[in-house]
């Protein structure tokens, strides 16, 4: 069982990394696609990148959805990491994601996004909010005061990090990188004008 706990948290490490990257490099198409009219090798890449995502919108959505939930009830049932008030926040705004995504995809419907877009806005604001938290306590700032887990006793702590990966990977780091990651991945389905 130690195995698997082990390649798995690192395989969420490494996705997390990833959609990091792939957040900077959208980012980026974007950018240069708008801004740049040259080199013409990054802007065919650009292209490219920015056409794949947009095509396959939802199933990539699904994708880093159903990722993020699994990995959020690994963490708290095969883990054994207690989730916080904050937590428990970003899981209300995860968990209807991948439902969402799913149905869009069975009916070929879109408009889906449309729904989408805010529960992952939301989401990603929490799991900032809680991201820094972490990182305030790990700094040694006086960020309990701010932590809305402190008041109700029977949390854990909000402001406690149970790992940090690759100096600056948690668990709200990991929410934060997938809700934004689906935030761009929707916001480009919007800009290809599907719904």
């Amino acid at each position: 069982m130690s195995t698997f706990i082990f390649i798995t948290r690192n395989a969420l490490n490494y996705l997390t990394v990833f959609s990091d990257i792939l957040i900077v490099l959208l980012l980026i198409a974007v950018i240069h696609l708008k801004l740049l009219k040259k080199p013409a090798g990054l802007r065919r890449f650009c292209a490219w990148l920015l056409d794949f995502c947009q095509k396959n919108s939802l199933l990539l959505a699904l994708i880093v959805s159903l990722t993020a939930t699994l990995g959020s009830l690994f963490f708290s049932e095969i883990m054994g990491y207690e989730p916080c008030k904050l937590c428990w926040f970003q899981r209300i705004f995860m968990y209807p994601l991948p439902i969402l995504f799913i149905v869009g995809l069975l009916r070929k419907e879109s408009i889906i996004s449309f729904y989408a877009l805010p529960l992952s806005m939301i989401g990603g604001l929490i799991a900032l909010y809680h991201y820094f938290l972490q990182i305030g306590k790990l700094w040694e700032i006086a960020v309990d005061k701010f932590a809305p887990c402190s008041a109700v006793g029977y949390s854990a702590s909000c402001t406690a990090s149970f790992f940090l990966s690759f100096g600056y990977i948690t668990i709200p780091m990991m929410s934060f990188s997938a809700f934004t990651l689906i935030v761009l991945i929707l916001i480009l389905l919007k800009k290809n004008n599907q719904f």
